[in-house]
């Protein structure tokens, strides 16, 4: 079976995971290969999207990751055309409506000034993933990655036909086994220190669990990966590469919104949580009063996904706006995902440098580990 490496043609087995398309652009010109979060647009700004990188790379590698879960509660038998038919207000209860307009109150949050304007790229956990797959796939990408549940067989059927391989991120070796039986190409192992949607087991146990459970299917590590020793702890797991994410948040070219980098590079690894606030499914990302205020005993609880996204989309949409315009109130609440890794971010850097500051810092790491085992010769 082929490598990482020479299965998507790149010369460092560095894939990382981002919304940017800047540094997907930056890490795949830098002899890694950057895969693009594509739920939150549409088919038409995915295709704005792909066609911008391709003009970028050239023919070197890149992919796309789309979020497909297991399951949408209230949403089961939605279809494609259904969707825009979808009644919101009716999905949504009262009580939890009312505790995100009090609590915008409570920090002075202003209203969208202009109601015809988008609140966001997309509705995240709602727009079809299989519509962004079907535009993806008439583009020369490299992978497919999918998260929460396996990847319904058209899929992977329809990305096969074209020769492109399929990857799926799991927690568990019964997640793992699940996807290796639907013929997943690559298994991304994500311990708990991941940002966004993880498990509750660590890197270090997953990962070998996974390798040994679906080989001789290639697996990539996610979780608490941001420097070439982290990678190399990872191989020396048995991973064949590394599926990263919270490091390219950081970077010269990452759209991250400027007081969330802010946040960022001033947090510590004990600055994150697990928690459903922002998709309704257990997710990472950094304790502010966000996170806190859905803990709290005034609480009505998440709704599953794909509710508690609809529910706190334009909340979030204002939160992000007022804390660009200085409001106070917003910059305690402003977060996003990312995992327990950001304690190390703490400097930015072009997308490019961190690529090959890895791959060096890996080189060097090995050749360490080689000549203290050969010291007692």
């Amino acid at each position: 079976m082929k490598t990482v490496c020479e299965l998507f043609g790149i010369e460092y087995p560095i894939l990382a995971f981002s919304h940017c398309r800047d540094v997907v652009a930056a890490v795949s010109k830098a002899g890694g290969m950057g895969v693009l979060g594509a739920v939150t647009y549409s088919a038409e700004q995915l295709e704005v999207e792909l066609k911008w990188i391709e003009e970028e790379i050239g023919e070197r590698p890149y992919g796309i990751d789309v979020l497909i879960p297991a399951s949408l509660s209230g949403l089961e038998n939605v279809t494609r055309e259904d969707l825009a038919k979808v009644d919101v207000g009716q999905l949504l209860p009262e009580e939890h409506r009312e505790f995100v307009d009090k609590l915008l109150d409570a920090y002075g949050i202003p209203p969208i000034a202009d109601r015809h304007e988008p609140s966001a790229r997309g509705i995240s956990g709602l727009s079809l993933p299989t519509a962004l797959v079907d535009v993806a796939l008439d583009h020369p990408i490299k992978l497919v990655a999918s998260a929460l549940g396996p990847p319904p067989a058209s899929v992977v059927e329809a990305a096969h036909s074209r020769g492109v391989p399929v990857a799926a991120l799991v927690g568990t070796v019964e997640h793992a086994l699940r996807q290796k039986e639907v013929g997943v190409d690559v298994i991304v192992a994500q311990g708990t220190e991941a940002g966004g949607h993880t498990g509750e087991i660590g890197t270090m146990v997953l990962v070998p669990e996974v390798v040994e459970a679906v080989a001789p299917v290639p697996v990539l590590a996610a979780g608490g990966i941001a420097t070439g020793r982290q990678m190399a702890a990872a191989m020396a797991l048995g991973a064949q590469g590394v599926w990263t994410g919270s490091v390219w948040l950081t970077t010269e070219e990452a759209e991250t919104h400027p007081v969330v980098k802010e946040k960022l590079l001033a947090a510590s690894s004990r600055d994150t949580v697990r928690s459903k606030s922002r998709t309704g499914k257990p997710a990472r990302q950094l304790r502010t009063a966000w996170t806190e205020a859905w803990e709290a005993p005034e609480s009505p609880g998440t709704l599953p996904m794909p509710l508690q996204p609809l529910l706190v989309q334009e909340a979030l949409t204002r939160i992000d706006r007022a804390a660009s315009a200085g409001n106070e109130g917003a910059r305690q609440l402003v977060n996003y995902f990312v995992g327990q890794v950001v304690g190390s971010l703490n400097a930015v850097r072009p997308a490019r440098q961190v690529v090959l500051e890895m791959a060096q810092e890996f080189a060097d790491t090995i050749a360490d580990m080689a000549s203290t085992l050969g010291a007692g010769d």
